[in-house]
Order: C-alpha cells, then structure tokens, then sequence
C-alpha cells in the first residue's frame, strides 16, 4: 500500500520535540538525515551526533488525517518559536525489500578477493568469494576504510598465520584472512551484537568453529598474531596503541584504518616505538597505515 510521508528541516536542538510531535500524530517511524552531506566523521563518546541542518521525516499510514496532523505540527513549530515548512508527499507502493537488495552488488578487493551477498551469484567461481550480508554491526565492504584492509589482506601472504581483527564488527577482514588462507582468526570488540554477527557470518562462510574465537576486551596478555588489523577510529587507535601493539607478534605485521588524512601523523606518533612504518595509503580522505613490529624495542 502506498504511504504519508511529512518531513521538513530543522536543527539538532529541536529534533527531540518534533520527534515526539510525529508520534503522537501516529508516525509509524521518524528518521534523520542529513540536508547539506556534511559528513560527521569521529562523534564524541557517548553522543549521538545530528546535522546542523537535519530532515526529519515522519511515515504514516496512507489514510492518516493529515488535516488534524496539520494544525499539531504548526502548533509545535510556534511553541518552539520556529518557522517551519512541512511537506506533505504520498510515497508509491514498492516492493521495498527487493528494492533495498538490488543496491547490493559483488564487489572485487585485490586480485582475489570478493564480497557477495548471499543472494547475488558469484561472478568468478574460481575466485576467494566471502559471502556477507548487511545486517548486524558495521562492516560490508562498501566503505573505504574496510575496502582498505580488504585490499591489503588480499596482497600479503596469510597462509598459515593467525590474525586478530580488534573492533571485529561483522568480522569481514577476519573471515577474509581466513578464507585467503589463515590458519585461525581471533575477533576482539565491546559490542556483544559484534560477536554475535562475526559468528553468524563465519556460519556463513563455512568457517570450523575450530578456527575462530571471538572475545570481548580485555584479552590474556600472551594473545599475539602475526597479522593484527585494527579498521576503527583515530582517536581509539591512538589510545589503545600500547595494547593493540602488545597483540602483534615481534616481526608482525599491523594494518590501521578509520584514520582522516589529517589524523595521519597523531596515530604514527603513537605507534613508532613498536613498528617501522612501511606504508600509508589514502583513499577518499580516508587512510591505512601498515607497519612491522620491530623485533626488539628500545
């Protein structure tokens, strides 16, 4: 059935007010966008960060009274001393779940690797293919910090080698190191939800369980790999230097992401006295530093 849609633009400040105005008005869901695509890139711990100018939408049921709805919402905007210009648009009937599936297509990360959804075909048959679907946590491979290490895992040898992916989220890079041919893979993250889908997703890939462990923080301290990926964010992966870098095995190798290109030199600094830098790799403002652990520390 066809759906009511209102939705109009305000700032961070009033969205809780009007948020709870478009349920009382019977939305069956409100959600937030951004008006201008001003990206937010590392919120501060424990915000929920919203646009300077932020659409909110509300849905409703096509045969909602928006004739009553009006005079609620203008009252709202009043009290709250705003002027605001609410649309009012009739979505189409569509198959939405299909629709939301076709935006999801094979993707290619190296020479070997792919990401398909399980409802896609596998473009080459012969090709290393980790079957993963949105869902659960972060991590698909359509972001460049992901494609990043997707692409270098993809380049090193894993062959027989234990990795350690710290801030799992769905465990794409750790499944990928494992069907690229690691021997076994620990995922460390706070979020049980994390844990849950890095499972699910080994399930899904026909990963031994054998192979696999998956640990909320913190670890023993004699856990140590010879591939260590860490696809979080600057501010984390400066903070937690001295413990991700005590997870890489001496003469190691260690992939960064979830750094800006400004943030570059803050999360080198933090990780010098433990690895030689080998490289730095940029990709849509977004960055992957690769080091190797020094085999004894000064």
């Amino acid at each position: 059935m066809p759906w009511l849609q209102i939705r109009t633009h305000t700032t961070p400040e009033h969205i809780p007010q009007l948020e709870d105005v478009l349920l009382e008005c019977g939305a069956m869901v409100v959600t937030f966008e951004d008006v201008n695509d001003d990206p937010v890139y590392e919120p501060e711990l424990n915000t929920t960060p919203l646009w300077n100018q932020t659409k909110i939408t509300g849905l409703f049921e096509a045969d909602a009274d928006v004739e009553s709805i009006k005079p609620i919402l203008n009252n709202a905007a009043k009290e709250l001393n705003l002027t605001l210009d609410f649309k009012i648009e009739i979505l189409e009937d569509k198959d939405w779940e299909r629709e939301w599936m076709d935006n999801y297509h094979p993707i290619q990360f190296g020479e070997r690797l792919w990401v398909c959804p399980s409802w896609r075909e596998v473009p080459e048959p012969n090709a290393i293919t980790l079957m993963l679907d949105p869902g659960l946590a972060f991590g698909t491979g359509t972001h460049p910090t992901t494609a990043l290490c997707l692409q270098w895992l993809d380049s090193i040898d894993c062959n027989n080698k234990t990795i350690i992916d710290y801030g799992c989220g769905s465990g794409i890079l750790g499944i990928a190191g494992l069907l690229l041919g690691a021997s076994n893979m620990v995922g460390i993250d706070i979020d049980p939800q994390a844990v849950q889908a890095t499972q699910a997703n080994a399930d899904r890939n026909d990963i031994d369980h054998s192979r696999l462990e998956v640990k909320l923080p913190p670890c023993e301290s004699d856990l140590q790999a010879q591939i260590v990926v860490a696809n979080i964010l600057a501010g984390p992966l400066a903070h937690l230097s001295t413990t991700i870098s005590a997870l890489v095995a001496p003469g190691g190798q260690l992939a960064l992401s979830g750094i800006l290109a400004s943030q570059v030199q803050e999360v080198i600094d933090a990780y010098t006295p433990w690895f030689i830098i080998d490289s730095i790799t940029e990709r849509e403002e977004w960055v992957r530093i690769v080091g190797t652990k020094k085999e004894t520390i000064n």
